[in-house]
């Protein structure tokens, strides 16, 4: 095994924030669902933890002013063209001839742990991209982009999950280059709009005539689910939905209203860079829902 702290350290003396992942994981450490606050490039900090464990290394792209291109390999379930592009780094290779332009390889390279590529870039000045990933219009099939907003494994790290194992080389040790400005103009287009308010997702949902109080306790949750940081937004749906179950179960709040409240809102979070399926989304509801209608109902006031 890697000493992890070394590459730890020798990413954040390139000057990038980087914070824990769960040993041979992809997912923040426990302590650290907050982690573009918790990323840190102080070698102190860094030297003090990572000797505790193999932590894999998380690498927060918007502290760290990094763009990174992911070019992923296939899974099992998707089902390439016979004669098309059979991967994400032919999938770009394409849209650069496309284009016009050189494929943009001139730049700090890791290779990940399924065989695919992670590009890292400079972010532009002046502009504050977003990721692409899991949004319809990015910049095509098995290609996603982390910015502010998102993380990356770092090199170094060794994931070992059901879908791949391997370790996160670095194949091109060389600084990273500046963002190609047809890249970041492209990147810009497809960059997500912010999720719309609780008064939107409410004012679409159908007609019910709710008291002043079950819509105001609503309406609070809804807001909570659609502006959840990431790595807590599965908990805060879980909470919201139990919350919301404890007034379905006292007549307060019709359940068809509160499961398509709080779908909309958090598949609205997910334009955050932080795709969950609908089926699991729609999952985390009906569990915390259950578990709220089963508990000791709380005390509302009239409406």
């Amino acid at each position: 095994m890697a000493d992890l702290t070394r590459y730890a350290l020798e990413a954040a003396a390139r000057g990038w924030y980087v914070f824990p992942l769960t040993p041979r994981g992809k997912k923040p450490l426990r302590g650290f669902t907050d982690w573009e606050r918790h990323a840190t490039a102080d070698v102190d900090r860094i030297a003090a933890f990572w000797p505790r464990q193999q932590y894999n290394i998380g690498v927060a792209c918007g502290p760290s002013r990094l763009v990174v291109v992911d070019l992923d390999q296939p899974k099992p379930s998707d089902q390439p063209a016979e004669h098309g592009p059979q991967n994400g780094e032919q999938v770009f290779r394409l849209l650069c001839a496309e284009r016009g332009q050189p494929y943009p390889d001139a730049t700090f390279t890791v290779r990940t742990r399924r065989g695919g590529t992670h590009l890292y870039f400079a972010a532009p000045e002046g502009v504050r991209l977003r990721n692409s990933a899991g949004h319809k219009g990015g910049l095509g099939w098995l290609i996603d982009t982390r910015a502010c907003g998102g993380y990356v494994v770092g090199p170094g790290s060794y994931v070992s999950q059901p879908d791949g194992t391997g370790r996160y080389a670095v194949t091109r040790d060389v600084p990273p280059a500046p963002l190609p400005a047809w890249l970041a103009e492209a990147l810009a287009s497809t960059t997500p709009p912010p999720p719309p308010s609780a008064a939107d997702l409410l004012a679409s949902l159908p007609s019910h005539r709710l008291s002043r109080y079950g819509e105001a306790a609503l309406r609070g949750e809804v807001e909570r689910v659609a502006t959840a940081q990431r790595g807590t937004r599965n908990r805060t749906l879980n909470t919201a939905a139990f919350n919301l179950g404890q007034l379905v179960a006292r007549g307060v709040l019709p359940a068809e209203v509160v499961i398509t409240a709080l779908q909309s809102a958090a598949e609205a979070a997910n334009a955050e860079g932080d795709p969950n399926p609908p089926r699991e989304i729609a999952a985390v509801i009906a569990s915390g829902l259950s578990a709220g209608m089963k508990a000791q109902p709380r005390r509302c006031r009239a409406a």
